[in-house]
């Protein structure tokens, strides 16, 4: 067995390795901690007798029958008996060896789930194999590994089998750690997982709490937070210019406006202004729920930047939300002197050049979309990337945001509150700040739920609420599969809002619209020229109209639990009750259902992602910054949260005083994905 080095590539043929590297499989190492999905029973044989409906057994019988059939379809019925009685084998698709092998007299054993047929009990498509008359039974259970197409389970198991007798099972915790985590050895917990003895309870490793799973699930656990501890210590040794406020411009934006910071903002800027002061780059993801007020937080960081002699840059997902942050900051700012720059995929050419020499020259805060990262935009000194919404962008984009600048300080910001354990989990590499406190003024929101048949209902409550003086949104569903269709329906929904509403001003805006034609449409609104503002779910972030206290979602049941949350968060915004109705369309699924509970019952935005990431796992939680990392494939962020809390300071003292043992760790779990880990 060795014990140092790189892990042993595995050795097969070709088309073999081209399937393996499908599921990921190159190494040994790879191989070692590909554990199977469940269990089969094969230690034992089952009279036939004996077997139930619906339960998987092994049963050891004779063949005595074999006929092709085409009735109601083509199927291959073997008929098979033990001593205690008969049993059909049925086979909708089948092979020449295959019916060889089940000839009339042969001795099989066969592997499935008992059902009752018209002819007594058949097992449907069973594992099977044709054996000698006294061939032992297994002595372990037999594995059931997550594969590919083309790539048997016993050919996994060979090679599984293979890395267990001559691969690289030592230990990469030190024995005081492990003793005092209470952490059974590697080798013996891979060694059970793969071959568990028979007697093992099977539900005790389904549910994978077996002291063995919980050893692979830390160590699964600690190579995340090692590599991602790794990354921050890594970015903390490179340079960043240290931006010191030279003069009060900070100040000067906070008297000028008619709030001040609630005690959340204030600390949240403590925090980043510390930060930015420091000759090591600033990653910090700066998170609030809806109306949080992250904009003004972020403002002050690029008036911090600014006003040491440096260029902030302000990039969001969307033009329209883009356009809003460029508008409110340039209303902001540029009474107090800041030359604020707008760069868009829709501005014309003159506009763009004319943008583009200003960011490369005199501009100290350029705000823009995906533009900004694009070739041939250059920015004259930036010192601060601000990214809003970040779980949209992916992480070649950030970067690319990032490489516009000598290394400049990255502000992160989110809408959607992140779980405390995935923060932990998948964004250890970050400094998170949290804006737990929402601004005075913000009014509760009532959530009701209306079933699409009361529509009618509906549109009344909207004609009495704009009756009052309030204004109204109405987002039309979210259609993933085709956006013409999306347009189509709010365009649809205009039409008839339209006509069954005469008296008031109906507007309509969405995602195809041009820059200068969705800008005049908001600011209609924003106005009170238009009443009723029909929309697709452009209008999901940064809108801020206080007269608006009203929000109509249809077909709520198609959007997820957080655009929901957001969108409910653009009313509630002025000194009205407002009330947010979520149409829906039966019959639900299970799914849906749960989510419209959630989101009636709950107004916090964290107690709402909390109960997401139940629902629906980190994979789409983690969003695009994750682009390429692997997901955890065996620790669960809810059940296993403990594991998390043990990680992180055993990633600290490992990376400290174990950090040999802390690259062969990374090395057997991450090998050259790490680099996924990074950005």
């Amino acid at each position: 067995m060795t014990t140092s080095g790189a892990s042993a590539p595995i050795r097969a043929s070709d088309a073999l390795l081209k399937k393996l590297a499908k599921i990921g499989l190159h190494s040994e190492a790879d191989l070692l901690v590909h554990l199977p999905l469940r269990y089969e029973d094969e230690t034992q044989i089952t009279p036939v007798a004996r077997s139930f409906a619906g339960e998987p057994v092994q049963v050891e019988v004779v063949v005595h029958g074999n006929e092709i059939q085409f009735r109601p379809r083509r199927q291959m019925i073997v008929r098979a008996a033990d001593d205690s009685g008969e049993i059909t084998l049925r086979f909708f698709s089948f092979y020449p060896n295959q019916q060889a092998m089940l000839s009339e007299g042969s001795r099989i054993r066969a592997f499935g789930e008992v059902r009752g047929g018209f002819f007594g009990a058949e097992m449907v498509h069973p594992r099977f194999r044709k054996i000698g008359d006294d061939e032992p039974l297994p002595s372990e259970l037999t594995p059931v590994y997550p594969t590919t197409a083309g790539l048997a389970n016993s050919a996994l198991q060979k090679l599984i089998g293979k890395a267990l007798a001559a691969g690289d099972l030592s230990e990469t915790l030190p024995d005081d750690l492990r003793h005092r985590l209470k952490l059974p050895g590697l080798a013996r917990s891979l060694h059970f997982l793969h071959r568990p003895p028979p007697g093992t309870d099977l539900d005790t490793l389904h549910a994978r709490n077996h002291p063995a799973w919980r050893r692979v699930k830390f160590d699964e656990v600690l190579a995340q937070q090692l590599s991602l501890r790794r990354a921050y210590l890594a970015r903390r040794e490179q340079g960043a210019p240290v931006l010191r406020a030279r003069d009060d411009l900070g100040a000067r934006l906070l008297d000028s406006l008619p709030f001040g910071l609630t005690g959340a903002q204030a600390r949240a800027m403590a925090e980043i202004g510390a930060d930015l002061a420091q000759a090591y780059p600033m990653q910090r993801l700066l998170q609030g729920d809806v109306g949080a007020g992250k904009t003004i937080v972020a403002a002050l960081a690029a008036c911090q930047a600014i006003s040491a002699g440096w260029q902030a840059a302000f990039m969001a997902p969307t033009e329209i939300l883009a356009e809003q942050h460029y508008l409110k900051l340039k209303d902001w700012l540029e009474p107090l002197g800041v030359h604020v720059a707008w760069l868009s995929g829709s501005l014309k050419t003159k506009a763009k050049r004319e943008q583009l020499a200003a960011m490369a020259a005199e501009a100290q805060l350029v705000i823009g979309t995906h533009a900004l990262i694009q070739d041939g935009v250059d920015f004259a000194k930036l010192g601060l990337a601000i990214v809003d919404e970040q779980h949209r962008f992916g992480v070649a984009q950030r970067l690319a945001l990032r490489k516009k600048g000598s290394n400049p300080h990255q502000l992160m910001m989110s809408a959607t509150p992140i779980p405390r354990t995935l923060a932990m989990s998948y964004y250890a590499d970050l400094d998170v700040t949290v804006l737990d406190e929402l601004p005075p003024g913000r009014t509760p929101i009532k959530t009701r739920l209306v079933a699409d048949n009361r529509r009618e209902d509906v549109v009344g409550f909207v004609k009495k609420h704009v009756e009052e003086g309030r204004q109204a949104y109405w987002v039309c569903p979210l259609i993933e599969e085709s956006e013409a269709l999306q347009l189509q329906t709010a365009q649809d929904t205009y039409e008839q809002l339209s006509a069954d509403l005469p008296a008031l001003r109906i507007g309509l805006v969405h995602g195809r619209l041009k820059a200068d034609e969705k800008q005049a449409v908001m600011a209609a609104f924003a106005a009170g020229e238009i009443d009723v503002l029909v929309a697709t779910t452009v209008i999901e972030v940064g809108v801020d109209v206080p007269n608006a206290s009203l929000m109509v979602i249809e077909h709520a049941e198609r959007f997820g639990l957080s655009q929901l949350h957001q969108l409910r968060g653009r009313v509630g915004r002025g000194q009205y009750e407002s009330s947010c109705v979520l149409i829906y369309a039966g019959p639900l699924g299970e799914i849906a259902r749960q989510r419209l509970k959630i989101i009636f019952e709950n107004t916090d935005g964290f107690e709402i992602a909390r109960q997401d990431l139940q629902l629906r796992g980190p994979g789409e939680f983690v969003g695009a910054r994750q682009s390429g990392v692997p997901l955890l494939r065996y620790a669960d962020l809810e059940m296993d949260a403990d594991l998390i809390d043990m990680a992180r300071e055993v990633a600290e003292e490992m990376l400290t005083a174990h950090p040999d043992l802390a690259e062969k760790h990374l090395q057997r779990w991450l090998g050259s994905r790490e680099e996924l880990l990074k950005s």
